[in-house]
This record gives structure tokens, C-alpha cells and sequence, in this order.
């Protein structure tokens, strides 16, 4: 708990403004995402209207040396993939965009699947299962709760399905810096880990797979894929633990709804 950075009113607000911009960034590309657009033209996209419009810095970009603005992980590509001129998106495919920016000082960090012209069946349902898995875990933020709760939730509801969660990589939490403290896991047991207190921020980000949970890094050192070629699929949130449950920084327009359900 040493490591955990509380924010007070004033650093939420600016967490949930960053995180309102970012909201704005998807909106911004919702049309854009369809067959025959380039990975690259995504990030470019992407970049140029978080610079130029919203007057903020793409987080992402420059990170451990990373070249892009955005991660754009296609099918079978778990996530951190890497922007591409020659990777045309096409029907029947699904793509995770990660997009993370930077305002006022604090991050905000969120993903969001699109689906590529008409998809199967399987394809959409792995990816609203897994956005399902997302809720679930968000379902259990709120003080008193732990960490295992949001794991178990994800895991319970991802394996009652037959898929896998991805367990190398988590959520995080998130302010200033792009990774702080805690780790967030997608699976775990209830009432286990990190005990949930007021104004702790992290993110929401369970890897889900279609197939086998294991996965494998490519030689570019980035680009981390299902080892046995299956889909996989992943959303993104960052939250907050409030007085009373859980805000969502990074809610986007269409998702007012789910607020419901919490």
C-alpha cells in the first residue's frame, strides 16, 4: 500500500478531464476504423488530433522507446502491436486500439475493440464477452473491495464462456506516471490482494483469448500474439475508487448506460 499514490479532489479532476479527452479521441476515430484503412493511418489520426485539437500528449509515444501514439493489436495479436503502412485492416477482422494521452500533468489510458465490416459469430461474441468481463471487474471497485475481487469477477466470467485470460500482462495504476502501483490481475480469488480505498486509480484491461492462454513476443520485442493462433480480444478502462463505489475516467458517450448497472 506504501507505493499506492492516493489523489486528492483537485488531481481526480484532472485525471477525469485527461480521461474525458481521451473518450473524445475514440469518438474521433469511430468512423475512421473500416476496411481498407492502414494501422498507421489510425495512429496518425489519432496523433494529429490529440496534438493539434485537444492540445495534449499522446503518452504512449515515446515510452520505453515506443515510436507510436497508439497500439493497434489485429485477431490473434494479444496486444502492444505496432502500427503498420502495409497493415490494411480488412472485413471480418477485429482490432483492440489502445490509446493512452496526457493533460494537466495526469494520464489517462483506455482501449476499445472495433469490429472490421461483417465479423463471425464466435469473433463477436469473444469480444462482447470480453467487454462483458471488463463490466464485471468494474462491478467490484469500491472501497473495502480487493483486488481479487476484480480478478475472480473477470476470470469467472471469461472462463464461463470456455475462453482464456491472458495472465503475463495487467491493468496498472495510473496518474502522473504511466505505470504506478498496483498491478491489477485479471484472475485471482475473492477477498485476496490490495484492499480498495478511496482515490486509488488504476485501469480495467483483461486479454481474453479465444484459444490457450498462452502467448509469445515477437523479434520485434513488442508485438505479443496468442500461441496458437487464436483471437483474442481486450478492452480498457481507468477508474477510480470513490467515497461510495467506483468512476469510470475514461467512460466514453455511448457507455452512459452501464452506469446503471453498477
Amino acid at each position: 500500500m506504501s507505493n499506492v499514490v492516493l489523489k486528492n479532489p483537485q488531481q481526480l479532476a484532472l485525471m477525469r478531464h485527461a480521461g474525458q479527452l481521451l473518450a473524445q479521441v475514440f469518438r474521433h476515430l469511430d468512423d475512421f476504423i473500416q476496411p481498407g484503412v492502414s494501422t498507421l493511418a489510425i495512429n496518425d489520426r489519432a496523433d494529429a488530433f490529440i496534438v493539434d485539437v485537444l492540445k495534449a500528449r499522446p503518452a504512449s509515444k515515446g515510452q520505453y522507446g515506443f515510436a507510436y501514439s497508439l497500439n493497434t493489436s489485429v485477431d490473434h495479436v494479444v496486444c502492444h502491436g505496432i502500427p503498420k503502412a502495409d497493415e490494411i485492416l480488412m472485413a471480418g477482422s477485429i482490432v483492440n486500439v489502445d490509446i493512452t494521452l496526457e493533460q494537466g500533468g495526469y494520464i489517462a489510458d483506455s482501449s476499445k475493440m472495433y469490429c472490421i465490416g461483417e465479423i463471425d459469430a464466435g469473433a463477436r461474441q469473444l469480444v462482447d464477452h470480453t467487454y462483458d468481463a471488463l463490466w464485471a471487474g468494474i462491478r467490484q471497485v469500491r472501497p473495502g473491495a480487493t483486488l481479487g475481487d476484480v480478478g475472480h469477477a473477470i476470470q469467472q466470467h471469461a472462463e464461463a464462456f470456455g475462453y482464456n485470460v491472458v495472465r503475463e500482462y495487467c491493468g496498472h495504476g495510473i496518474g502522473r506516471q504511466m505505470h504506478e502501483a498496483p498491478e491489477v490481475l485479471h484472475y485471482g480469488h475473492p477477498a485476496s490482494g490490495l484492499l480498495l480505498k478511496p482515490g486509488m486509480t488504476f485501469t480495467i484491461e483483461p486479454m481474453i483469448n479465444q484459444g490457450g492462454r498462452g502467448v509469445r513476443t515477437l523479434r520485434d520485442g513488442w508485438t505479443v500474439i496468442t500461441r496458437d493462433r487464436s483471437l483474442s480480444a481486450q478492452w480498457e478502462h481507468t477508474v477510480a475508487v470513490t467515497a461510495d463505489g467506483v468512476e469510470v475516467l475514461t467512460l466514453r458517450d455511448e457507455e452512459r448506460a452501464m452506469l446503471s448497472h453498477i
